[in-house]
């Protein structure tokens, strides 16, 4: 198994705080005011405190709960203040260390369910996003500054790797992760590529219904549960059923070769009295250009029968429909499969006749729902 709990994204930020502090700890000598940090319009000294100020920022979004906005504190280096010694360049690398080891203790106490407040694009993000988030501003910020110094640095694969696979979606990886965070932030050039000007990264949607979260999964989830692991979640019964393992394999190859969206990805269904996955429900891939998206489902055996997969199958049937372009969701059900039959049936959806029919393969039903 796999398990993506909250050790490993801890670890990684620590991880991440180690190799900065190690790379700006060598050149603490050298004068980091006035001197630009790479493509950045900070110097090498501002960019110091950005990483410190980042880091407790994220701590606090998460200690704090913050539900619709930041929480209102920043830091300051010693010596803002009239009167007090200015704090030297080795003073700010202390200060990152220190608010690194702040956030890696938040996200270690943080239940998996919290979310907490971040702009943008979903408006919110869980501890393994913070965490993601954490290590992009560490790695990136590190080579800025030592770029600015004349210094060359290259943190280690997997931390990029870590960022990308959390919170860079729709990133097609490329032929190292730390040359495809730089392409994808806009600090390198990858073959074949055009350079990007503006970017962001996405953490990862959650839709609820009423008794259910349904909480999308990253490229990094999807490889875990296609690989035997369990995501992240704590399941009813003994793990994901087969069909979830397979969806969360296809998610993953989606990814590899560039075609992953955050929204349209394959959604674990997490009951929220007891924060149990009880399946996962997904779109086979993003709308085709008639708007029509498919979308399949299952649930682990111990969570059936308790109207689960209508209650999700609404709720994410009704969002689709809701954006833009989208005209008609479809599923498509083995005739012996009567249960799964009832579920689309209940949720509104209606078998197609016409046209329709001739998509029906041999021994399964087209069902749709149409805006």
């Amino acid at each position: 198994m796999h398990a993506l709990g909250a050790e490993q994204p801890a670890q990684r930020v620590e991880e991440a705080v180690a190799d900065c502090v190690a790379a700006l700890g060598a050149v603490t000598d050298r004068p980091w005011e006035g001197v630009r940090a790479g493509r950045l319009e900070w110097d090498c000294r501002e960019t110091a405190v950005h990483i410190a100020s980042d880091l407790i920022a994220y701590a606090g979004q998460l200690a704090g709960r913050a539900q619709d906005r930041y929480v209102p504190f920043e830091i300051t280096l010693e010596g803002s203040d009239e009167g007090l010694d200015a704090a030297d360049n080795a003073g700010a690398v202390h200060v990152i260390s220190t608010t690194g080891a702040l956030l890696a203790a938040t996200i270690r106490t943080t239940p998996r369910a919290v979310r907490a407040f971040h702009p943008y694009p979903f408006r919110h993000a869980n501890r393994e996003g913070f965490a993601a988030m954490g290590v992009a501003e560490v790695l990136l910020h590190t080579h800025d500054i030592t770029e600015g110094l004349g210094v060359r640095h290259e943190p280690p694969a997997e931390l990029a790797s870590f960022v990308l696979t959390r919170i860079f979606p729709r990133v097609r990886p490329g032929p190292t992760p730390w040359q495809t965070l730089l392409w994808a932030t806009g600090r390198g050039e990858l073959p074949g590529r055009e350079p990007v000007g503006r970017w962001r990264w996405n953490s990862n949607p959650v839709l609820r219904s009423e008794r259910l979260d349904l909480e999308g999964i990253t490229p990094a989830t999807a490889a875990d549960l296609g690989t035997g692991g369990d995501g992240g979640f704590a399941w009813v019964g003994p793990g994901p059923a087969d069909g979830t393992r397979v969806g969360a394999g296809m998610v993953a190859e989606r990814y590899e070769v560039g075609e992953f969206w955050p929204e349209w990805t394959t959604y674990v269904l997490v009951r929220r009295e007891d924060d149990l996955a009880v399946g996962a429900m997904g779109f086979h891939s993003a709308p085709d250009p008639d708007g029509r998206v498919e979308i399949g489902y299952d649930l682990v055996e111990g969570a059936r029968g308790h109207g689960y997969a209508t209650e999700a199958l609404r709720a994410l049937s009704a969002w689709a429909l809701a954006q833009d372009g989208v005209r008609t969701v479809t599923a498509v059900v083995d005739r012996a499969n009567t249960p799964s039959q009832n579920v689309v049936t209940r949720a509104g959806f209606t078998r197609t006749t016409g046209p329709g029919s001739e998509n029906e393969g041999e021994g399964e039903y087209v069902y749709e729902l149409r805006r």
